[in-house]
């Protein structure tokens, strides 16, 4: 578990995540992939899913020294070519990096997204 959190600390949207806040996410998580280069975590992915329609990848991340030698893209297609996931329709992302999936066949969708943020809703509660 401390060897994800130092991957999370390399990534600014999850350096601040907590070690009871990542068991808790990776509990109720439906699929994650490791990357290892003998004992250590070089990469990761997960997946929630409902294993038949949708399913959206979140936190694809791998360590700084191993970026640009295919580490991310391995990830990504053992994602999508995972037996449990063959039924699903469509997997949806989040990415700063669109060029990166891109070149794994993801396309743009133009839809409108909202959000809801607990902490800028606190104050409506």
């Amino acid at each position: 578990m401390s060897q994800l959190l130092g991957l999370f600390r390399q990534a600014p949207w999850a350096k601040d995540r907590s070690l009871d806040d990542a068991k808790a996410m990776l509990q109720h998580t439906d699929l994650a992939i490791c990357a290892r280069d003998g004992e250590r975590l070089i990469g990761f992915g997960r997946v929630l899913t409902d294993f038949v329609y949708r399913a959206t990848i979140w936190d694809v991340i791998v360590d700084r020294a191993y970026q640009g030698q295919g580490v991310g893209t391995e990830i990504v297609k053992r994602i999508l070519h995972h037996p449990q996931l063959q039924r699903v329709e469509l997997f949806w992302l989040c990415t700063r990096r669109p060029g990166f999936y891109e070149r794994l066949g993801f396309s743009a969708k133009e839809q409108t997204g909202m959000v809801w943020s607990r902490s800028k809703n606190s104050r409506l509660e």
